[in-house]
């Protein structure tokens, strides 16, 4: 009877642990609908037809009022991910030398509730472009600067050869957050050109459906998930109180610029930030423009690409997790070669189905063919990206000082937002110069091909991490 305090007192850090855990995983489950919903699925479709039907409506030609869609689209992720890059870095030094977190999670957080409610004001017969794209760039800064403080939370979650586990689980738990909300979206909210939603019903809520009002709900119900799914990461989540050194915003940026002059005699490190720019760009721009796309080669509604993204989850979760077990014994690195070969024979795949043919087979018109190839193809993007997240989440743990560990990842939010313009300009240009959707998106088979390349310089274990 003696030893059951004991016994209690041994058991409680490992249920503190385990909640603390779950807490973390949290945060996926909240912001995956801003990308789910927001930038792929409901919102980025929906913007791009509103825009096409503006363009239209003005005189111009279908052709290109559907490549001028996708460019503006373009461009606006382009600046947005310049103003990312620049600010990344600088933050999670400053974090690491403070040693706070949460509250920049906080202040971010607010960021990405005010820029997803804003899009509410998408308003089909007046559509205010530049202030809608605002309100998403605001929304995009908030989720990119919550992720560099949360992964950075990521090492003290369990010891290094679970880190992979627990980023994959985590990573799946968000695709399935992701995949419930847009079902709820498409089956009581978003409506098609009849009006009605997926079931076949008005939207709820007494939302006009001539005036969109609920596809515009995506961006007040994506803040409010966000709100109501982090109140568990802030009840279960804490960091140890007199961590930091108190150190100041000039010596933030001293340590920073230490850490970058030392980036060339750490060739893993180096060489997987240059890696991971051009293949996490690459994938960032198949999820960007993949909705757009279908839209414009495969004349879908959102409602049709809404059950792509349903698809592209189900599979993203599923491999996420699978590929954190693969992790875990493979390596991140392994995990990593092996999706980036995935996605781009897909990128290959994609750029080879239109309407009326697939793979260079014509088929007609009226064939469902093309869509089950789409679908086909969404699914393996889902499968590959959900796992390559994950392990590249768990590569930067591998590779970084402990010590400075939310300084790494801003840098790797840096590596990924460096060039992040890069992909949506390349479609963007691509797609003005020659007129074509399909040749719009060949620039991302060759960022695929760079970061593959350069992972030949990067060690697995990230023995160089403390150089």
């Amino acid at each position: 009877m003696q030893a059951q305090p004991e016994l209690t007192a041994s058991r409680s850090p490992e249920r503190a642990l385990r909640k603390r855990i779950r807490g973390w995983m949290m945060y996926d489950w909240a912001s995956q609908p801003y990308h789910t919903l927001i930038v792929t699925f409901i919102f980025g479709p929906y913007f791009a037809e509103q825009v096409i039907a503006m363009l239209m409506a003005g005189g111009m030609d279908a052709g290109l009022a559907k490549a001028t869609a996708q460019s503006w689209w373009g461009w606006a992720l382009s600046i947005v991910g310049v103003l990312i890059a620049l600010g990344a870095p600088v933050l999670g030094s400053i974090a690491d030398g403070t040693g706070r977190r949460l509250p920049w999670i906080w202040v971010f957080s607010a960021f990405y509730v005010v820029g997803a409610a804003g899009l509410w004001i998408a308003v089909p017969s007046s559509l205010p472009v530049v202030t809608v794209l605002v309100f998403f760039g605001i929304g995009m800064i908030g989720i990119e600067f919550t992720t560099i403080f949360t992964n950075a939370l990521l090492p003290a979650l369990g010891p290094r050869e679970q880190v992979g586990r627990i980023s994959g689980s985590g990573w799946a738990w968000g695709y399935v957050g992701g995949l419930i909300a847009l079902l709820i979206m498409l089956l009581f909210f978003a409506e098609n050109a009849a009006g009605v939603t997926l079931l076949g019903i008005a939207p709820l809520f007494g939302f006009e459906a001539a005036a969109r009002e609920g596809t515009r709900f995506v961006g007040p119900f994506t803040a409010l998930w966000y709100v109501v799914a982090m109140v568990p990461f802030y009840l279960w989540v804490k960091e140890p109180r007199g961590g930091g050194n108190g150190l100041s915003v000039r010596a933030g940026l001293r340590d920073l610029g230490e850490t970058l002059r030392s980036l060339p005699r750490r060739r893993s490190l180096f060489a997987y930030l240059g890696s991971s720019m051009f293949y996490r760009d690459a994938l960032n721009g198949m999820y960007t423009f993949g909705g757009i796309y279908a839209i414009g080669v495969l004349d879908w509604s959102v409602i049709d690409i809404g059950v792509f993204g349903i698809l592209g989850l189900v599979t993203g979760a599923l491999f996420a997790w699978l590929g954190g077990r693969a992790d875990a014994r493979f390596g991140p690195r392994s995990v990593i070669i092996f999706c980036i070969f995935v996605l781009i024979a897909t990128a290959i795949a994609i750029v080879l189905i239109t309407r009326t043919s697939v793979f260079g087979i014509a088929v007609p018109a009226s064939s469902s063919l093309p869509d089950v190839a789409f679908y086909v193809c969404g699914g393996l993007i889902g499968a590959a990206g959900g796992a390559i997240q994950s392990a590249s989440r768990t590569m930067m743990v591998h590779q970084s000082d402990p010590k400075r560990m939310t300084e790494a990842f801003g840098l790797f939010a840096l590596s990924g937002k460096a060039t992040s313009f890069l992909a949506p300009a390349l479609i963007a240009l691509v797609t003005q110069i020659s007129g074509s959707q399909r040749a719009g998106i060949t620039p991302l088979i060759l960022l695929f091909l760079i970061g593959l390349v350069l992972l030949l310089w990067v060690k697995s274990d990230g023995s160089e991490a403390a150089a």
